[in-house]
C-alpha cells in the first residue's frame, strides 16, 4: 500500500492577513514584539543612570567597607551590626528603588511603543496545548527555535567581541589600581563597566532593532490566509459572496425602474444615437436641467423605448450626450459648462412644439 503526504495537496497560506485577522489576533493579546528590544531599552536606561549616580553608590560603598576596616575589633552583634549597615543600605537602598522605577518605567513605554495599549486574559490562562509533549517537540525544532538559537549565539559572540576590545584598550588602568586608594579603585572600574555597558547595549541594541523587524515579519507570516480561509472570513464579515452579488442586482434593477419611471415626465431625450441616452427634464422653478434617467447599450436603448412611447422629444447629439453622461450623476443639475449647448437643444424642441 502506498501513502501520501496529505498537506502536499493542502492550500498554501499566500494571502496577506485582513484587517478583521490582526484584529482577532489582537484581541488574543498576541502582536508583533521583540523582548529583545525592550531590553535593549531598558538597559540603555539604566546603564547611564548607574553612572549618573555611581558617586553616590561608591560613597555608600566606601562606608560600609570602611566602617568594617575601621570598627573595633570585636565580635558584632546585632545591634553594632546594624549601625553599621542601615546608613549605607539606606542611601543604596533607595538609589536601587529609583533605578527600579526607572528600569520598569521604561519597559512599559517600550512594549507600548511596539504593541500600544495591550491586555489579554488568554495570554494568563492555561493551555493544555502547552503540556502535548508532540507539539513541545515541535516548536523545540521549529524555525523560530532555530532562529532564536543562532541570534543567542550570535549576540554572545559579537558582544564578547565589542567588549573584549574596549577591556583590551583600559587593560594597563586596571594593572595600576593596585597603587590607588579604594575609592579610586571603585572610581576607576566603574569608569569600565560603564565604557563596557555602554558598547555592549549599543551592540544589543542595533541587534534588537534587526530582531523586531523579523519578529513582525514572521508574525504577519503566520497570519497569512489561503484563499479558501478568505473566502470564509469574507463570508463571516460581509456575508456570502453570491447573496451580496444578488443584492447588488436587485438594487441596480431598482435603480433602473425608478429611472424608466422619471423618462416618462422628461423634457428631452439626448443620444449617441443608440449606445447612449441621457433624459434631461427642465422646469423654470426647478433651475438648471436635471439628469433624470442615463444609460449605455441596452438600457439606452430603453430608454428611448419608453421616451418615444410617452411622446418625449429625442434628439441626437453625441458630444452632449458623451458629456452629460461622463460628468453628471443622476438626480443632479448639469454643470454650468453644458448650459449652452442644452439651452440650444431646449430652444429647438420648444420651436418644434410652437411655443416660441
Amino acid at each position: 500500500m502506498e501513502f501520501f503526504d496529505l498537506q502536499l495537496f493542502a492550500e498554501e497560506k499566500t494571502e496577506e492577513a485582513t484587517p478583521h485577522r490582526l484584529q482577532e489576533v489582537r484581541r488574543k493579546g498576541q502582536a508583533a514584539r521583540s523582548n529583545d528590544l525592550s531590553t535593549a531599552l531598558v538597559l540603555l536606561a539604566v546603564i547611564p543612570f548607574l553612572y549618573w549616580q555611581r558617586e553616590a553608590f561608591l560613597e555608600g560603598m566606601a562606608r560600609l567597607v570602611g566602617g568594617f576596616i575601621a570598627g573595633p575589633r570585636q565580635d558584632l552583634d546585632a545591634g553594632s551590626l546594624a549601625a553599621i549597615l542601615y546608613p549605607a543600605f539606606r542611601e543604596i537602598g533607595g538609589m536601587l528603588a529609583l533605578l527600579f522605577g526607572v528600569a520598569a518605567a521604561v519597559g512599559v513605554a517600550a512594549n507600548f511603543v511596539q504593541v500600544g495599549f495591550l491586555f489579554s486574559g488568554e495570554n494568563i490562562s492555561p493551555k493544555l496545548e502547552n503540556l502535548d509533549p508532540i507539539k513541545g517537540l515541535q516548536r523545540l525544532f521549529s524555525r523560530r527555535s532555530l532562529v532564536e538559537l543562532v541570534k543567542g549565539l550570535g549576540k554572545v559572540f559579537i558582544t564578547g567581541l565589542v567588549v573584549w576590545q574596549v577591556v583590551k584598550g583600559r587593560f594597563y588602568d586596571l594593572l595600576f589600581t593596585m597603587d590607588m586608594s579604594l575609592v579610586q579603585v571603585l572610581e576607576t572600574v566603574s569608569r569600565l563597566v560603564f565604557q563596557v555597558g555602554l558598547a555592549a547595549v549599543t551592540v544589543f541594541l542595533a541587534i534588537a532593532v534587526l530582531d523586531y523587524v523579523f519578529q513582525k515579519r514572521e508574525f504577519l507570516r503566520n497570519l497569512r490566509m489561503t484563499k479558501t480561509e478568505l473566502k470564509e472570513e469574507l463570508k463571516q464579515t460581509e456575508g456570502d459572496p453570491l447573496v451580496r452579488s444578488r443584492l447588488r442586482e436587485k438594487q441596480r434593477q431598482l435603480a433602473r425602474h425608478r429611472m424608466m419611471h422619471a423618462v416618462p415626465r422628461a423634457t428631452v431625450v439626448i443620444t449617441n444615437p443608440t449606445h447612449l441616452a441621457v433624459a434631461l427634464r427642465y422646469r423654470e422653478e426647478e433651475g438648471a436641467p436635471r439628469v433624470v434617467a442615463k444609460g449605455a447599450g441596452s438600457i439606452a436603448r430603453r430608454i428611448v423605448e419608453v421616451a418615444r412611447e410617452n411622446k418625449v422629444p429625442v434628439v441626437q447629439n453625441p458630444p452632449v450626450a458623451q458629456a452629460l453622461y461622463r460628468q453628471v450623476e443622476l438626480d443632479q443639475e448639469i454643470p454650468v459648462e453644458l448650459y449652452q449647448a442644452v439651452a440650444e437643444i431646449l430652444a429647438h424642441i420648444y420651436r418644434l412644439q410652437g411655443h416660441f
